[in-house]
């Protein structure tokens, strides 16, 4: 694991600017830099863009994203603003040193985690660090900051799941949480993303990431929720698909279709586990514990998992 005074001046630097530009608009950038890292990589194979600044100590939604959404969770607990999971506000408006402090601390701390994580025996290489990270990161901030369980219930007074319920008190994006059109947008944009992602990796094989190209598509989408358009948030089910293609592609023969069906395949699981995790901790909870982030994490883990499996059967 190396670490050095270098990257840690940068984690610090990067949950700052999440807090400061906003959570969301700071995952946006992260978006734009794997678009421009990965067609860095078609000219230039080992170009950094993507592993040093779109997923590293600047610019990585462990510590740009979960640094804004901590301080977001502190703001809110000190009285500078009312919605602790509002993510789209830049924290500099609130002109409150102190809240940008949070976010470079929950930088910082965001990347020793991952780090951590990624060592981990026989976990690290098969999971997505990052992903988890931010859960991690959103989880500790609602502890310290937040006056909602980790895991929130409605305010029905039902009993077991239905308790979890996203209703009009409570819910994460009302457009996608019944299981017809959650379904359909796994189908869908995990297609779409395993599509590109298989002709990217067949047309620049010498190319890295051509499973996160996706993934940078959908981040970069979001920049029109912030504008206040409708747009579904998909980067939960094309960063799982997108990898699902591109890791059981030559384990299927190289047959495409069948790569691509697998990768639908993932995407429905990403977008079904961005749902549970909604219901079962963003919902009714009163600061922001990240559901893509919940979700692409495990969907990775199995799909990498049954990858190795397979590959070590074959």
């Amino acid at each position: 694991m190396e670490i050095d005074l270098f990257s840690i001046l940068a984690a610090l630097a990067g949950g700052f600017f999440g807090a400061a530009i906003g959570s969301l608009h700071a995952f946006v950038f992260t978006g734009v830099l794997v678009i421009v890292g990965f067609v860095a990589q078609v000219a230039v194979p080992d170009a950094p863009i993507i592993s040093s600044l779109a997923f590293g100590p600047a610019f990585g939604p462990h510590i740009a994203f979960a640094g804004g959404v901590a301080a977001t969770a502190y703001a809110a607990r000190r009285g500078y603003m009312e919605n602790g999971k509002d993510i789209v506000l830049p924290l500099a408006a609130l002109a409150k040193p102190d809240v940008l402090a949070v976010g470079a601390v929950f930088g910082l701390f965001g990347y020793f985690v991952q780090k951590l994580i990624a060592i981990i025996p026989g976990f690290g290489a098969i999971t997505d660090s990052v992903a988890l990270t931010v859960v991690i990161s959103a989880i500790l901030a609602r502890v310290l900051f937040g006056r909602t369980k980790v895991f929130a219930r409605n305010n029905t007074g039902k009993s077991g799941f239905d308790s979890f319920e996203p209703n009009d008190a409570g819910s994460w994006i009302r457009a996608q949480e019944s299981f017809g059109i959650n379904t359909a947008l796994g189908v869908g944009a995990g297609l779409f993303a395993s599509f590109i992602s298989i002709t990217l990796l067949q047309a620049f094989p010498e190319a890295a990431n051509a499973s996160t190209f996706v993934f940078g598509i959908s981040a970069l989408s979001l920049i029109l929720l912030s504008a206040g358009q409708p747009v579904p948030v998909t980067h939960h089910i094309t960063l799982p698909a997108s990898i699902a293609a591109a890791t059981f592609y030559p384990l299927v023969g190289e047959n495409a279709a069948l790569a691509i069906i697998i990768g639908a395949a993932a995407g429905v699981l990403g977008a079904w586990f961005g749902e549970l995790f909604a219901r079962l901790w963003q919902s009714h909870g009163d600061t922001h514990i990240d559901p893509p982030a919940a979700a692409i994490w495990p969907a990775t883990t199995i799909v990498l998992g049954l990858g190795a499996v397979i590959g070590a059967a074959g």
